[in-house]
């Protein structure tokens, strides 16, 4: 058997669901006398299982906790079988799973669990996202007066913008506190949560409707006379002020990058 077919048929069998090596990939092997081959793929199959699954709990945490551990595992199980590992670094390894949730859960669980796992999965996005020179305060002093009417920013790189249906932020929270979870509830109205990376840490927080507008606004290519000019009918001579206020928000939060005139 040639290297590259044996390691397909090593890769197949560690892949699948049954620890019994196949005759075709024993008969490749050798084992020794404390260690016989069978025995030592089982401890390999088993091993690289344990893993992926142990992955897969450590970042998905509260799904795990309002699952419970065996149906979790059912969950993960039943998703390594159909997604396999397809990138050498498993940080990957979860990418997929809110999409599989979908096919695999019915209602009324299904989507407050694959809206769970896309909150996580939001995290594990944020961590790893790139790095990008984000506005500051000390961008926003030195800027000059005339530079203020034409500013125009983007989100950073880190940034995920999700739209809750359920109180998903508070069974995330109480899961990493260690509490026990509330009880789900469906929001009256969608939820706008930002989960991004700044200074190192991850970090997530909810937007109120009027906020997420603006910012949506001010992200998705308007500048800030342009936003100012949006909240006038909504907070008159004060629109300016408000403007101001969010901005220096958003920048203290590491949410924006200055975007260069004519991008």
């Amino acid at each position: 058997m040639q290297l590259s077919a044996l390691q397909q048929a090593l890769q197949a069998y560690l892949a699948g669901a049954s620890d019994r090596p196949p005759a075709e990939l024993l008969e490749q092997l050798q084992g020794s006398a404390a260690l016989g081959a069978a025995d030592g793929l089982r401890i390999y199959h088993n091993a690289y299982r344990a893993r992926l699954l142990a992955v897969l709990r450590e970042d998905f945490p509260a799904l795990q906790q309002w699952l419970g551990t065996e149906s979790f595992e059912q969950l993960a199980l039943a998703y390594l079988a159909a997604w396999p590992p397809r990138h050498f670094s498993l940080r990957w390894l979860g990418e997929k799973l809110p999409e599989f949730i979908a096919g695999y859960v019915a209602e009324p669980q299904l989507s407050p669990l694959r809206e769970l796992a896309t909150l996580e999965w939001a995290f594990t996005l944020a961590f790893d996202a790139a790095d990008a020179e984000v506005l500051s305060a000390a961008d926003m002093a030195c800027l000059p007066a005339e530079d203020w009417v034409s500013l125009r920013s983007s989100l950073a790189p880190s940034v995920n913008w999700l739209q809750l249906q359920y109180n998903t932020l508070a069974l995330w929270k109480a899961a990493k506190d260690g509490e026990p979870l509330p009880e789900l509830i469906r929001l009256p109205d969608a939820c706008s949560c930002l989960v991004w990376r700044h200074d190192l840490l991850c970090r997530y927080r909810s937007l109120e409707p009027d906020e997420a507008t603006a910012l949506r606004s001010f992200v998705g290519g308007e500048s800030f006379s342009g936003l100012c000019a949006a909240l006038l009918p909504h907070h008159g001579e004060q629109a300016p002020l408000q403007a101001a206020v969010w901005l220096r928000q958003w920048v203290s939060d590491g949410l924006l990058v200055r975007l260069k005139a004519g991008a």
